[in-house]
């Protein structure tokens, strides 16, 4: 934990944040340590026993069983025991255990589905480093990292894990990794210089302070530790991973809000069946069968099997497509994005930097190819010369990194280079073997650059030592005397220091990162390797400055494009700096302004959701940041996206409505995200998002379809108890059934397959919180429910009257009703296009299961097994010609009321578009 500095035995007072602004004579002066001696050994043991262990908490696991039962809190499940329950009082043995099974069925899909999502926390937790090496009593020792106190002096060098947070006393030539925690798409150089206080600078520019978990890649350093467990950057991280609340998806919100509406309506019908039956003197277990028809009729029992079956293909077909669900809510949830917070690097950049631009003192040259890949070539203008190995010698010489079957072995930024070279036509082993080396000068952050001293020979013939450097190009530059181009020394006049500055400033300006080489012979009798190395890099020559990028991956642009077809919104979100994340905005089409993530922090709440839609970049975002992003967007009504790899992401993926974790990335950011991109790329997410529309739009169909059916059976039943139409019981058990699970069914698989809508991709994204039960939804259901309703009841009386038989006239209404549906579930495809077109018959799921319904909607009544199984009766030609009857009035009553709809709407665009051009008029 992270304590106030205090007295040997005095008790813990309040955290202290800022010992990036101490210098670390005062931080060792504030901890009472000597960085020689380190703590002592009780020393250390009392303040264990005071803060606790180094270690992140753990999230504790809930027992398989209460998470079974958990699967029963859903509104659906709740209804269906209920039915259950008064299923089997009544002794309705096969319904009641029928519905058990549902509920059984529908709890073993959530809870394997649940145990898919590990928790992000355990991840966390997983990660932390085993061992440590301190220094205690004078002695080093290696401890295990649970063990670590604030004020613990810990070694630290180049394949060590950071133990614990800390405080840089020390550091030779040290960078850390700290893109997991910050998003930076390169190793951060460390130093133990003093930072300004004030405002709290983010992670990645603390550079005086290591963080628990981040890997050491160059260098040595001398740490005191300031903060272990819960008070580390990571613990900060899992204080936010256990504090965000992850969303429900759209769908199940849809579902619940079906299950009360429908539950309400049976209910009421209910009450109005007992309160008639009882008037009419009809005996109490007639009125609870009557009551179990209903409710069962009420219950969509198909519909969470079903939706699950259609996101569970669907979530196969995107995981082909390296799109991996974890929760089966997602795929829907996918429909609704209307705004995509992205990381940069290796989602829409190729996390390859890359070298775009070399520039010597006379000429300048363009590089094609992309990544570490070595196609490619080095362009120039005429009369420029052709050969360059004096200008990029220093990248290849001055190099710990290689190249091995197109992967970089070391730092990317000198594999980058020696990509470069090859493209120049040059062979790294051979150079340097040419070039024996004598001495190496490491890269340090205080000097920014790497110098070697190798065995050469100068123009003359004659021996001397060369040093070759390279680095951050202003810090060469300052270093430089001369220039050399084409072998022959140049002038550093004014003339040419201003154009280098110039260069600099246009590379760096668009977004590049800007290396210079240069050299120096010394006399090997003034040279000395074991003396001050750096005093030898004075006088330098400069050969070239290089422009570097990580560039977009190629299909970023269009796949950003085809996201803001479909009227969704893409920020880039990066822990790099402004300049860079607006520099590649830019090249792949993203517009708006560019901020850092501070400045948006520090708005007031008003100011950014006043701001945020006009902001396309976020640069130096810390974790709190990527949040409050998410969450401000949210506030706007749009349903969020987010994108990312390191731990830094993982909370505000999380907090998405869709988090959605790199397959490169860290385990945390996996298991706080709901869908995994094993590819890495945008357009992948791209994809998906048009993928889950079209999932959506099919459930959307059905939803509308098991709608029609659950109005039709409620009006149904309450008409029959009204009107005392076949006692109120205008269905059987085994009839409702058949209709749930053979007809209802069949159909919603055919809708959740169907062929995807044209245009989805124009439209614009469902509104947050917008209910699938729109007001024209509602109307046409209602409508074509009564219209059914009318006509079952009519049939059933129609066999009554006509057939002297109540049994008739059910079978006669069965059968119509089978019917209906099948005009009904053709109609659903489209809330306003006509079926009387051949397109109507494009999907040939729809087309056989149509067919074995209508054959199926004959043979309940004609073959004697299914007369038993359903209790209907034999019906003759004329008889079955009233059922299909009642199926052709639906279909013209349904096709009027496309039309009438389709010409209103025609009618409100054409009156807008005259309104806008009668403005535009007076404007003029």
């Amino acid at each position: 934990m992270t304590v106030q500095p205090q007295t040997r035995g005095a008790q813990p007072r309040p955290a202290q944040d800022d010992w990036y602004a101490r210098s670390p004579a005062e931080l060792l002066s504030a901890f009472d340590v000597d960085p020689a001696v380190g703590l002592s050994a009780a020393r250390a043991a009392e303040l264990r026993e005071a803060n606790g262990p180094n270690a992140l908490p753990e999230e504790s696991r809930t027992p398989t069983w209460i998470r079974f039962l958990g699967q029963y809190r859903s509104y659906m499940q709740i209804v269906l025991v209920a039915a259950a329950a008064v299923s089997l009082l009544i002794q309705e043995w096969t319904t009641g255990i029928l519905l058990i099974v549902l509920t059984l069925l529908n709890a073993i899909v959530g809870l394997r589905q649940e145990g898919k999502a590990e928790s992000a926390m355990n991840a966390l937790k997983s990660m932390m480093k085993t061992t440590a090496r301190v220094r205690r009593d004078g002695t080093e020792a290696e401890v295990p990292a649970e063990e670590l106190v604030v004020g613990d002096v810990v070694l630290i060098a180049a394949g060590d894990q950071v133990p614990a947070d800390g405080r840089i006393i020390e550091a030779s030539a040290l960078q850390i990794d700290e893109s997991a925690l910050t998003g930076e798409s390169v190793p951060a150089a460390k130093d133990s210089g003093t930072l300004p206080g004030g405002r709290r600078p983010p992670p990645g520019d603390r550079t005086n302070m290591a963080f628990m978990n981040t890997p050491v890649t160059h260098g040595s350093g001398l740490v005191v530790v300031t903060g272990t467990g819960a008070d580390t950057e990571l613990g900060r991280i899992s204080g936010m991973l256990s504090a965000t609340e992850k969303e429900v998806p759209p769908l199940t919100r849809e579902l619940d809000r079906l299950t009360l509406w429908i539950t309400g309506a049976a209910g009421l019908t209910m009450i109005v069946m007992f309160a008639l039956g009882r008037s009419r003197d009809q005996a109490w277990d007639v009125l609870f069968v009557s009551a179990v028809s209903l409710a069962i009729a009420a219950i969509p029992e198909a519909l969470p099997t079903v939706t699950q079956a259609i996101l569970s293909v669907g979530s196969l077909n995107l995981a082909q497509r390296n799109a991996i669900v974890k929760e089966l809510p997602s795929v829907e949830t996918l429909a609704f994005t209307s705004a995509i917070n992205s990381d940069k690097t290796g989602t829409l950049t190729m996390n390859q930097m890359t070298a775009v631009e070399v520039l010597t003192p006379t000429d300048r040259y363009t590089v094609s190819g992309t990544g570490y890949a070595l196609e490619g070539r080095i362009h120039h203008p005429a009369g420029a010369a052709a050969d360059m190995e004096d200008a990029i010698l220093p990248y290849i010489v001055a190099s710990d990194a290689r190249l091995v079957g197109g992967e970089v072995v070391g730092d990317p930024t000198e594999g980058a280079l020696l990509v470069l070279a090859h493209k120049a036509g040059l062979d790294t082993d051979a150079t340097r073997e040419r070039f024996p080396r004598l001495a190496v000068l490491p890269f340090d952050p205080d000097y920014k650059l790497m110098a070697t001293f190798n065995s050469a020979v100068d123009p003359a013939g004659r021996p001397v030592v060369r040093c070759f450097v390279k680095g951050a190009a202003p810090a060469v530059m300052a270093r430089t005397a001369g220039a050399l181009a084409a072998g022959r020394t140049v002038p550093w006049d004014a003339e040419l220091q201003a154009r280098a500055r110039t260069a600099t400033e246009r590379m760096g300006g668009e977004g590049n990162r800007v290396m210079a080489a240069a050299t120096r012979d010394l006399a090997p009798a003034d040279f000395d390797p074991d003396g001050d190395l750096l005093g030898y890099v004075t006088g330098l020559q400069l050969t070239s400055l290089v422009a570097m990028v990580d560039p977009p991956r190629p299909e970023s642009t269009a796949a950003v494009a085809n996201a803001q077809a479909a009227h969704i919104r893409v920020r880039l979100v990066t822990g790099d700096d402004v300049t860079t994340g607006a520099a590649i905005a830019r090249q792949i089409g993203i517009p708006g302004e560019a901020v850092l993530g501070a400045d948006f922090a520090a708005l007031t709440p008003e100011e950014q959701l006043a701001r945020i839609d006009r902001i396309g970049v976020v640069g130096r975002v810390a974790p709190e940041h990527k949040v409050l992003l998410a969450n401000t967007l949210k506030k706007k009504g749009e349903v969020v996206a987010m994108t990312g790899d390191g731990v830094n992401d993982a909370p505000a993926i999380k907090a998405a409505d869709i988090g959605i974790a790199m397959g490169s990335g860290t385990d945390v950011a996996k298991n706080a995200g709901r869908m995994i991109l094993s590819d890495d790329n945008f357009s992948t997410l791209v994809y998906a998002v048009e993928q889950g529309r079209a999932i959506y739009d099919n459930l959307t169909k059905y939803i509308r379809f098991v709608l029609l059916l659950l109005v039709t059976f409620v009006l149904t039943f309450l008409g029959a108890t009204v009107f005392n139409i076949a006692a109120g019981e205008p269905f059987t058990p085994p009839q409702v059934l058949w209709i749930h699970f053979v007809v209802n069914a069949s159909f919603g698989f055919a809708l959740g397959f169907d062929q995807e809508s044209p245009g989805l991709m124009s439209r614009r994204p469902r509104p947050r919180g917008e209910s699938v039960l729109t007001r024209p939804v509602l109307v046409t259901v209602g409508l074509a429910g009564l219209a059914i309703t009318l006509a079952l009841l009519g049939l059933i009386k129609l066999g009554q009257a006509r057939y002297d038989s109540v049994a008739t006239g059910q079978s006669i209404a069965f059968t119509a009703f089978s019917l209906c549906l099948i005009v009904a579930a053709f109609e659903c495809r489209s809330e306003t296009e006509s079926v009387l077109t051949p397109a109507t018959f494009d999907s040939k799921q729809m087309n056989w299961v149509a067919l074995t319904q209508l054959v199926l909607s004959v043979l309940v009544t004609q073959m004697d097994g299914f007369r038993r199984l359903l209790g209907t009766t034999e019906l003759n030609a004329r008889q079955f010609g009233w059922a299909l009857l009642a199926a052709l009035a639906l279909l013209l009553a349904w096709e009027l009321g496309k039309l009438l709809t389709r010409r209103s709407r025609h009618h409100t665009t054409r009156t807008a578009t005259d309104d806008r051009t009668a403005l535009a008029s007076d404007g003029h």
